[in-house]
């Protein structure tokens, strides 16, 4: 559906559910909405995923961290969520990863914890890990570990993912289902019966029997067009994280302890090294937050505790977490998720992980009443029949991993209208594996409108340098409008 039908649709059908916020969550509730049968429009003020569902730590994890806040039912929940998405939902887009948790003798944590706490998280993940590992060990999975002062090393796995990617992928299940997916549409009012949309000029009523908010850091603004007097809600803490050049030889991400309960991470991603993530609580409007030098400088210095010869950063960026309203550290504030209704029945869905957004979606569709629901994992397109692919030509096995990753089965779709035309396969940004074939495939197949959508959200094109920094800048610098 182009996006001129999908307009029309928007103001033509009556849909059964409303879904406002194209990140992780909201993707996920439409995924899972138009899988039990219903008539989905989902609609975003920016692009899909262009918050903070392209803006994460990059993991699919339990959450090592949150057996020291006593959280175990979150992590063992997260740890089958994990389990799922690397075999099931998305193996392509979700791929275990080794993570050495150094020990240092001025750290915060005794060793005899930490040996203890991997040995708990191992039998929640179900998984054989390897606990402790000799120096000669690490020093192989992580060639810049820094061994000064280091007194021992533990081993446990996770899994990283290319969170932008794993939200697009969940909108296009929903379109291809039947689904109206629209970004740049901004939601203006809440009616008992719909809302009110504003897309590419046009003012369209939307009729909708059931409306969900799943706006993130903008879940309060979306409560108060449905009732003014609507209390803030939520708090919001902001996460930067630092691309730097590296860890193209790494074996394993690193666990850096910052504090008994906040650890920050090196991780090996797309081909460059990930540092990061801040905690910290972002007061103001979303639109404000920035990247700051001051946070660039404890990203690197953090992270200078446990790497070594750490390279140049080619780019940073920043996602605002959701967690509930209340007092306290954000770095102490429970990752739960919080389910609420207003006076028209918008139900507005607040906090959560990445890695259990697919149950979140489940729950979102259980507090509106669908029942008889399949919780079973369902594949993500391009995620049956990895191990045979048919390529239609001759690629370099680079590029091939590399669209493989990305797109999995359909990667073959993506280059085959470079038969015809040989353009098609030239690099889409210098020093990136992504090609041209990438761009056609975003805007005809995957919804996107701008370049920025291509680039950032869609393909790894931002790595090289060009539009990948929020640094000094809003979330998005090329485009401050673009908001979900």
């Amino acid at each position: 559906m182009d996006r001129i039908a999908a307009i029309e649709q928007l103001a033509a059908r009556q849909f059964d559910l409303l879904v406002v916020g194209g990140g992780i969550i909201g993707a996920g509730i439409a995924e899972a909405a138009t899988a039990h049968g219903l008539d989905v429009a989902l609609v975003d003020r920016g692009d899909f995923a262009s918050a903070t569902s392209s803006g994460s730590s990059k993991l699919i994890h339990g959450g090592l961290r949150y057996l020291q806040m006593g959280d175990i039912g979150l992590v063992r929940e997260a740890h089958q969520e994990r389990r799922y998405l690397m075999n099931v939902v998305a193996p392509h887009l979700v791929e275990r990863l080794p993570f050495l948790f150094p020990l240092y003798a001025d750290g915060p944590h005794r060793p005899i914890v930490v040996r203890t706490g991997v040995l708990l998280y191992s039998t929640l993940a179900r998984a054989r890990l390897n606990g402790r590992i000799s120096e000669q060990r690490a020093l192989r999975l992580v060639p810049q570990l820094r061994t000064e002062r280091l007194h021992s090393s533990a081993l446990y796995a996770d899994a990283r993912t290319n969170d932008g990617r794993l939200t697009i992928e969940n909108v296009v299940a929903a379109a291809e289902r039947g689904a109206v997916a629209l970004n740049y549409a901004t939601v203006t009012a809440i009616r008992p019966d719909g809302a009110d949309v504003h897309v590419d000029g046009h003012d369209v009523a939307v009729r909708a029997s059931m409306i969900v908010n799943a706006t993130g850091p903008w879940l309060d603004h979306l409560r108060r067009l449905e009732d003014p007097a609507a209390a803030p809600s939520i708090r919001l803490s902001k996460g930067v994280h630092v691309v730097v050049d590296g860890g193209g030889d790494w074996g394993a991400a690193v666990t850096i302890p910052q504090s008994k309960v906040r650890v920050s991470f090196a991780i090996p991603w797309e081909g460059m090294l990930l540092l990061g993530t801040t905690d910290t609580l972002h007061e103001g409007e979303p639109d404000d937050a920035r990247v700051t030098d001051e946070d660039v400088r404890m990203i690197l210095d953090e992270a200078a505790g446990a790497i070594d010869g750490i390279g140049a950063v080619r780019a940073s960026f920043l996602g605002l977490r959701v967690l509930p309203g209340g007092p306290g550290a954000t770095a102490n504030a429970r990752r739960e998720t919080v389910y609420t209704r207003g006076p028209t029945g918008m139900l507005s869905v607040a906090g959560g992980k990445l890695t259990t957004y697919r149950r979140i979606a489940l729950d979102a569709l259980d507090q509106l009443g669908v029942r008889n629901m399949n919780r079973a994992p369902r594949p993500l397109p391009g995620a049956v029949g990895l191990a045979r692919v048919d390529w239609p030509l001759e690629l370099d096995a680079p590029t091939r991993s590399h669209l493989l990753h990305l797109y999995g089965s359909r990667a073959a779709d993506v280059v085959r209208p470079a038969l015809d035309d040989p353009s098609l396969l030239e690099p889409l940004v210098p020093g990136r594996p992504d090609l041209r074939a990438q761009d056609e495939w975003a805007r005809t197949r995957e919804l996107a409108v701008r370049d920025e959508d291509v680039i950032r959200r869609r393909t790894t094109g931002w790595l090289a340098g060009s539009l990948g920094s929020d640094h000094g800048s809003k979330i998005d610098a090329a485009d401050p409008a673009a908001r979900s």
